[in-house]
């Protein structure tokens, strides 16, 4: 028997994927968060890599997935036609990042924080349990996600 071959997939930010064990979804995160979700026993994941916590005050012509709530949405839309319910996946947090430790906010939080923040709320309110986090700190990471084993491996790499 042949191993089938695992298709990779590399969000860019903005962006969101669910796929099935066939795929390993990877990306860059700053202050970005990446959320993902997994169901154990349908092998069916899917991960977002949001600019921001939520859309300014405007009209919203469509969902946006460079939007915490909005990418939330579009992933639990997809995991729903697969069939999967959002309380029965695992749900894991990655990034918010602090890029310029130096520098001082006037608004007092960074949008590192606000962002890990909301992907918090955001799976607490839908039921979905956090089974792993690797949040805040200083610098970027690098997100391997597995969906044929739910595993997700994160580096962080703090600034030179």
């Amino acid at each position: 028997m042949t191993k089938k071959a695992v298709i990779d997939v590399f969000l860019q930010p903005g962006e969101y994927f669910v796929g099935d064990a066939d795929y390993r979804i990877r990306t860059l995160l700053g202050s970005c968060v990446s959320i993902t979700l997994w169901h154990p026993v349908a092998k069916v994941g899917a991960m977002s890599h949001f600019l921001l916590a939520r859309r300014p005050a405007r009209p919203a012509v469509e969902l946006d997935a460079r939007y915490g709530e909005e990418a939330m949405w579009l992933m639990l839309r997809e995991l729903d036609r697969a069939g999967v319910a959002p309380s029965e996946c695992q749900g894991k947090v990655f990034g918010g990042g602090d890029m310029f430790p130096g520098n001082m906010r006037t608004a007092g939080i960074n949008v590192g924080k606000k962002n890990g923040v909301m992907a918090r709320d955001l799976l607490y309110s839908h039921g979905i349990s956090i089974v792993s986090e690797s949040l805040f700190g200083v610098g970027h990471r690098q997100i391997i996600f597995d969906v044929s084993s739910g595993n997700v491996w994160s580096r962080q790499i703090k600034p030179a």
